[in-house]
């Protein structure tokens, strides 16, 4: 035998099995394209190129964020280097290449790939980190930066309107734990995002509607752009020139914007009637720029979804006429119901089942909504309902579909009146010429179900004997049906009705459980969920908690409630729960409490674990509720019973009992909010506060706010406060040594250095609403930002600022750009509970200043001063407008060239600055209403400087006024003191009066 050879036979017979089968090239692997830069445009340029440009996309973000393992066998986050860098800019690449259709990219990407990819998207196209996008001004960003903040913006808003959609649940195949794991980090995620972005919903929202007020085309990344990128070409300006990228039309970005904007307002629609009327006009400018359009290229919108929008605003904001020829059925319909025409509703059903143009599903929403209006106590629409029933039969009749349960439930109980009508609506229906002859032979078996189905002599023979009966039915056929009637009547007593009981009525069984199904979904009340799940379990053995993707119960209680042994129970348990749950989330206590209560009842019954956690659920319902109670202006004092509650739940200590950690925190926050500061710093065990971290914030934040304003002996809790909120914002750092063999640091975010992550801080800190407390947080943040920013000259003011430490130890471990966030953050929140504050504002607009938005500062500064001085009427307190904030105040006018109001406002310096007054007096190009604003100058060394210059530059007129301005009795220096200080205060009101006016 020869080794390592093959003999002839051995190779024919391997190339004849290889030859009879075509070759499958092989799948390019994702480094392949790390290691051939041009590899990837060849490759997208393939008409089926495999893997496909969505697959590309989440294999490079996923090995770009794969975490690494240290020396010490920890893992750390994606380390900050060349190739993962390139493995970024080739996801984008290929989105470019798909010239960023959020369609496409939505249906193969899921939220935290499409999130991490357009958040790289901002960061390459350098978009300013730290500041939000709604204080951005589009007009002044380099192309592509600004459509990069439109495109996320755009996928924020599309996102929180596809996520309301409801989901088909995926059945559940064997339980892998580690898949089940990977699913449910994949779904927290996907929450986590969601709760971003629905927070930041307006600021996205306002993004885009300063988009549509462009008038000029817009520039998109391509590869090139990106190449160049990645060639650090963007030194030369090149990528930020205003033609660099893939042009864009200003009226397809307008027309894909206004589409995605009526979206959400649509979906706004149903806490907030009035955005109908936005969503209907944002679909009326996308129709008409499409009409408008030559080409559509860069238009991704469904014309159908576009038409179905437009019919319900239009019906929704009665935005039609009955009595308008160019009306479709649906909003012909909807005004028919409005004006309470209802006759007209039937006749227009009765019509319909002759053209078939409305969809089934439209019929039985219309039905639907009748329902309710009897479920709410109007019974005079009986009629109209039965009717609207019969007609949708007599249309499923003809379409050869089941019919519907609560048709079946009427003929249970008929009438003389009710048969008329079903015999009438079945002979209009079949008014038409060449009808079908399956429509016939459909029309034919629902006379002689309805036969079978009437046990009353007199009904059937009503039915027997019409006109449409002898029609449809065949001699040979009436009389074996009649036949089977008669036996029927022997055997049956006539006048015995039967039970109206699900399980009675001869119809389909998966279309009985399709329709109690859809009742399980939006009955609130707790003894008809029941009873419907009792109707389903008959019905069929499967997990009805499963009928709604949007029932979700804490991931805590999952284990404990499906570990139920009873099906039945199992599925009331969750349902309950999970609608509970529901209602507390918008707001519906009444309802919340009542679905909670009937679920306490029945796990008191047979788990003592699930009653305490019900216990649980039912004291953070209540705290919700006063919270929201206190939100809405209400100064009610928590009872004493539920303040003791949320002490015992804090203090509860109950073996293997699942707990939400969110049920603390709002129990502290509670604690906080009601000043039970007593409790926090005296009685609080000291075991929990080692162990649950809010209870600790909470205790430190109590004796803080005590001891205010405090000795500096007494500072030891501020001290302790300051280091647990460093440490929250600090991030780890790695020692990493760079190519040319320094050593750098590395850091990464959101580390668990601290008690808790800086997310879920902020979060507890949205929860508070005890002006003090957030004045203290306020106060310490502003110190943190002040000293890793290390600016003297730009400090943001707040109050307190001396109880917190000047210094700080390891300033390279905090995260700049967190602590900057962090205080626009907490400013931003406090000032939404109360726009009054001046001290808030002052630091709102302090924060303004340091970040050159001069405009929105100088409105903060004049805001705080009219909040404390019914609206300039009286004095401003100079705390308020010290000599650091008048000075800042000219700067703003100075940097926006008015240079008139500099002018004037130097005078209110404790010391008039008459340098920087004289010079800016002297700018020529001012934007304010200069001599306008002379009436408000009392200082008469201005007003002759004023003279001077204007006659130095031949302006006569504007002369006049200043000369007229120092003629004034009142401004005369040989006026007592008192005079002159009069004058110089009503001057001082009647200009930030009219600041007030020009800038509010």
């Amino acid at each position: 035998m020869n080794n390592g050879r093959m003999s002839s036979e051995t190779v024919d017979r391997v190339g004849a099995v290889v030859g009879s089968r075509p070759s499958t090239p092989l799948q390019t692997s994702w480094f392949e394209f790390l290691l051939d830069s041009s590899l990837l445009e060849k490759h997208l340029q393939k008409s089926n190129s495999d893997p496909a440009p969505v697959h590309l996309i989440v294999q490079f973000l996923e090995q770009a964020s794969k975490p690494s393992v240290n020396e010490q066998n920890q893992v750390q986050p994606p380390p900050d280097n060349r190739r993962n860098r390139t493995l970024k800019l080739l996801a984008l690449e290929v989105a470019a290449h798909m010239k960023w259709d959020l369609d496409a990219l939505e249906k193969g990407l899921t939220i935290p790939v499409l999130n991490m990819l357009l958040n790289e998207l901002l960061c390459v196209s350098k978009v300013p980190p730290g500041v939000k996008h709604v204080d951005l001004e589009l007009s002044t960003l380099p192309p592509t930066t600004a459509m990069a903040v439109i495109i996320y913006n755009r996928w924020a808003i599309r996102t929180i309107v596809l996520s309301s959609f409801p989901e088909k649940q995926t059945k559940p195949g064997p339980h892998q734990m580690n898949m089940l794991s990977i699913v449910q980090q994949e779904k927290e995620m996907t929450d986590n995002i969601l709760t971003v972005l629905k927070e930041q919903a307006t600021d996205s929202i306002s993004v885009l509607e300063g988009a549509v007020q462009l008038k000029k085309d817009f520039y998109v990344h391509t590869l090139r752009t990106l190449d160049l990128l990645a060639a650090d070409a963007a030194a030369n300006g090149e990528t930020e020139s205003s033609t660099a990228g893939l042009r864009i039309s200003a009226d397809e970005l307008h027309c894909q914007v206004h589409y995605d904007l009526g979206g959400i307002f649509f979906q706004q629609g149903c806490t907030d009637q009035t955005a109908y009327k936005k969503a209907r006009d944002h679909f009326r400018q996308t129709k008409e720029l499409l009409t408008k359009l030559d080409s559509t290229v860069h238009v991704h919108l469904d014309g159908k979804r576009l038409a179905g929008y437009w019919n319900a605003c239009r019906a929704l904001t009665e935005d039609c006429d009955p009595s308008d020829s160019q009306n479709t059925p649906y909003n012909q319909i909807n005004s028919l119901i409005r004006a309470q025409s209802y006759q007209a509703v039937i006749e227009l059903f009765v019509k319909d089942n002759v053209c078939r143009s409305l969809p089934n599903n439209f019929r039985r929403s219309v039905l639907r909504e009748f329902l309710y209006k009897v479920q709410q106590g109007e019974s005079s629409l009986d009629e109209v309902c039965y009717k609207l029933c019969i007609c949708n039969a007599v249309r499923d009749a003809l379409e050869g579909e089941v019919l519907s349960v609560r048709f079946q439930q009427l003929l249970l109980k008929p009438s003389k009146r009710m048969v008329d009508f079903i015999l009438e609506a079945c002979t209009l229906s079949l008014e038409k010429d060449r009808l079908p002859e399956t429509s016939r032979r459909n029309m034919a078996t629902f006379m002689k179900t309805l036969c079978e189905t009437l046990e009353e002599l007199p009904l059937l023979f009503v039915v027997s004997s019409h006109k449409l009966f002898m029609e449809l039915l065949k001699e040979d056929e009436r009389k074996v049906l009649v036949e089977q009637l008669r036996k029927r009547s022997t055997t049956i007593n006539l006048s015995a009705k039967p039970l109206p009981s699900f399980y009675d009525i001869p119809a389909s069984a998966s279309v009985n459980i399709g329709q109690l199904e859809q009742q399980l979904i939006l009955l609130l009340e707790p003894r008809r969920i029941r009873q419907i799940l009792l109707e389903l379990h008959g019905m069929a053995e499967r997990p009805f908690w499963r009928v709604n993707s949007k029932w979700e119960v804490p991931p805590d209680y999952v284990n404990v409630i499906l570990g139920i042994k009873d099906n039945l129970t199992k599925d009331l348990v969750y349902i309950l729960m999970a609608k509970g749950l529901h209602c507390i989330s918008i707001k519906d206590f009444a309802h919340a409490r009542q679905l909670f209560s009937a679920c306490l009842e029945l796990v008191t019954e047979f788990s003592p674990k699930l009653r305490q956690v019900m216990l649980n659920e039912m004291l953070l319902l209540e705290v919700r509720a006063h919270e929201a109670m206190a939100a809405e202006g209400s100064k009610e004092r928590p009872s004493p019973d539920l303040v003791s509650r949320v002490r015992g739940y804090l203090e509860m200590r109950i073996h293997d009992l699942p707990l939400r950690q969110v049920v603390g925190e709002e129990c502290v926050a509670f604690l906080l909010n009601w000043r039970e500061n007593d409790y926090l710093t005296l009685q609080v065990p000291p075991s929990l506060v080692m162990n649950n971290p809010y209870i600790k914030l909470g205790q430190l934040l109590a004796s803080t706010c005590k001891e205010l304003p405090g000795p500096k002996e007494c500072r030891r809790t501020a001290k302790e406060l300051w280091e647990i909120v460093v440490q929250i914002c600090s991030v780890s750092i790695q020692h990493k040594r760079n190519n040319d063999g320094r050593v750098g640091l590395i850091k990464h975010r959101e580390s668990s250095m601290g008690i808790l992550y800086r997310s879920k801080f902020i979060t507890f800190i949205k929860k508070l609403r005890e002006p003090l407390v957030l004045t203290t947080l306020i106060s310490l943040f502003v110190r943190l930002n002040s000293i890793v920013r290390d600016d003297i000259v730009n400090e943001v003011t707040a109050e307190h600022l001396t109880i917190w430490p000047s210094t700080l130890p390891t300033i390279q471990a905090v995260d700049v750009e967190a602590v900057a966030v962090t205080v626009k953050e907490l400013v931003s929140y406090a000032l939404t509970l109360n726009p009054n504050n001046q001290s808030w504002l002052i630091t709102q607009a302090d924060i303004y200043f340091v970040t050159n938005q001069y405009s929105a500062a100088l409105n903060l500064y004049l805001q705080a001063g009219a909040v404390c001085s019914d609206f300039f009427t009286k004095a401003v307190p100079p705390d308020v407008y010290s000599d650091q904030v008048l000075k800042r105040m000219i700067k703003c006018c100075s940097m926006m060239n008015c240079h008139t109001q500099v002018a004037v406002l130097c005078q209110f310096l404790r010391e008039v600055d008459y340098m920087t007054a004289f010079k800016a007096l002297q700018e020529q190009n001012s934007h304010d209403a200069m001599d306008s604003f002379y009436d408000y100058i009392w200082d008469v060394t201005i007003l002759e400087y004023l003279t001077h210059i204007h006659h130095k530059r031949g302006e006569t007129e504007k002369r006049q006024i200043a000369i007229k301005a120092i003629g004034q009795t009142e401004l005369n220096t040989s006026n007592p003191e008192e005079v002159l200080q009069l004058a110089a205060q009503k001057r001082k009101k009647r200009f930030l009066q009219a600041m007030a006016k020009l800038y509010f």
